[in-house]
């Protein structure tokens, strides 16, 4: 009886001991370390139940007949066919005798024994042709499409999916963003497409439809890489990147949603090979919407002007200022006779809002700036000598810049300051006009050099104290580093733009 107790306590706690380990390996926790009651409760994996369409025929086949393809007949510059005498002839024909075929060809053309006033003609003007993608936005025949596809264009032809052929008009283009707006004149309705009313999100998939290499209606697909991109292709970059496979000719087309509606238009691919890549940048739906619809009204887009050169506010800039942070966009320079300057503003002040509306750097500035019509009063928040005020300016009128620079420079009397890498001289000194110090040499490895500063640039501010010659600039250090300083802001002018430079404060 003892042993049968004995071995009934055994098979017991046995199966006890095989139940738990059962438990413990359906639980996957089953391991040569202690488990810990607390471990049992974390918390669950993420997970979507969103399903992926099983293919876009339905899209494409509703949104097809309202996307075509633009040609565009552009003329070509007619070249200066020189033949003028001996010293322009090939050395071929300089040898030619009297009454050779050749020269006398030569001679009839305005070469050699030919009058002055014959030695140049005009070649018959020529024409190219141009191609690009764009889209019905109306039933009445507006076509919207890129402003570099009908770039020099004298007659444009739209073609829409069953190849038949419409004369259009260009009403305006905006270069700035890239956009242009052309009419078709017809009796029929045409299918159309709408701007999306909502930004799309990352991750959704996307169609691009469009005439790459001439082959009209191609039919891509992908996602939305990313939003906000900036390109460096103008003022208002605000790109969306897809990854739907776009080549050239599909400039002007446009990138649906699985709605159906146009979330951006086609205007520029990533390629170092000239062909797809996977990385295509399209104009978002709101900005296309309001730019074309006032190309529609005026032909035009006209936008306000406040005519400050404005930079980025880095860590090191913002602590040379006082700011708590980086952010704002710091004015390099006020235009002359600009808004800005007639309102007060100048270099060195960081506009941080617009009536407002926080600015987060020079980009959102400038997009804030061109909502506002000519005309209009706006109150601008700055930072100025380490506190917030507010500056009331009217905007101008936007206009078509070009700019022009130079610079020299001369050897003659220099002031090292080693610890910034800098050599300096008087514009003086160095047989130049102008205003602030020149930079004759700089250290390739010294912090100037990384934050691009060139040896021609001119120093004219220096933790805001104008300089007009080296010893101005140490003193302007000196007082800095009693300030407390780790950083100093410079103001440099180079190629006629201004821009703030934070070095670092290390002076012995």
């Amino acid at each position: 009886m003892k042993n049968r107790g004995s071995v009934s306590l055994l098979r017991s706690r046995r199966a006890k001991l095989m139940a738990g380990a059962v438990v413990l390996g359906a639980a996957g926790l089953l391991s040569a370390q202690t488990i810990v009651p607390s471990q049992m409760a974390l918390a669950d994996a993420v997970r979507v139940d969103a399903q992926a369409p099983t293919d876009f025929s339905q899209v494409v086949r509703t949104v097809s007949p309202a996307v075509v393809s633009v040609q565009v007949k552009q003329a070509v510059e007619p070249r200066m066919m020189n033949f003028g005498g001996k010293d322009n002839s090939p050395e071929f024909f300089k040898g030619l005798p009297e009454g050779h075929p050749f020269e006398r060809f030569f001679r009839e053309f305005g070469g050699r024994g030919g009058e002055e006033g014959q030695n140049q003609r005009r070649s018959p003007r020529q024409y190219g042709m141009s191609q690009g993608s764009g889209f019905f936005i109306s039933a009445d025949g507006y076509v919207v499409t890129n402003q570099h596809v009908i770039d020099k264009g004298t007659e444009f032809t739209v073609i829409g999916q069953d190849a038949k052929e419409y004369d259009a008009t260009l009403i305006g283009a905006d270069k700035r963003t890239d956009l242009a707006l052309l009419k078709v004149e017809g009796d029929e309705d045409f299918t159309y497409v709408e701007f999306a009313k909502e930004a799309p999100q990352v991750g959704e998939w996307t169609v691009a439809i469009g005439n790459p290499f001439g082959l009209g209606g191609s039919v891509t697909a992908g996602i939305v890489s990313a939003r906000g991109r900036d390109i460096g292709a103008g003022p208002y970059d605000d790109f969306i990147q897809i990854d739907a496979p776009v080549n050239r000719g599909n400039s002007g087309g446009p990138a649906f949603n699985m709605h159906g509606e146009v979330i951006g238009v086609n205007a520029a691919i990533f390629s170092p090979s000239g062909g797809n890549v996977g990385i295509a940048f399209a104009i978002p739906a709101s900005t296309a919407q309001d730019v074309i619809m006032e190309l529609k009204d005026d032909g035009t887009v006209v936008r306000g002007w406040l005519g400050v050169q404005i930079q980025n506010v880095t860590d090191d800039i913002a602590e040379s200022l006082g700011l708590d942070e980086a952010r704002g966009a710091i004015v390099a320079e006020a235009q002359e006779d600009s808004p800005a300057e007639k309102a007060g503003l100048r270099s060195g002040d960081t506009i941080l809002a617009v009536d407002g509306a926080s600015v987060k750097g020079p980009r959102e500035l400038s997009k804030i700036i061109a909502t506002y019509d000519p005309d209009t009063k706006i109150d601008v928040t700055i930072w100025r000598d380490g506190e917030e005020q507010d500056v009331s300016v009217t905007l101008g009128r936007l206009q078509e810049k070009e700019q022009a620079a130079a610079a020299s420079q001369t050897e003659k009397t220099k002031t090292s300051l080693d610890e910034l890498g800098l050599v300096l001289m008087s514009r003086e000194e160095a047989g130049l006009e102008g205003k602030g110090v020149f930079i004759a040499e700089i250290d390739p490895d010294s912090a100037a050099a990384e934050k691009g500063l060139n040896p021609g640039d001119a120093i004219l501010e220096v933790a805001g104290m104008k300089v007009e010659n080296p010893a101005d600039v140490i003193k302007a250090l000196e007082k800095a580093e009693k300030d407390g300083r780790k950083a100093v802001l410079f103001r440099v002018e180079a190629n006629e733009t201004t821009r703030f430079v934070a070095l670092p404060m290390n002076l012995a």
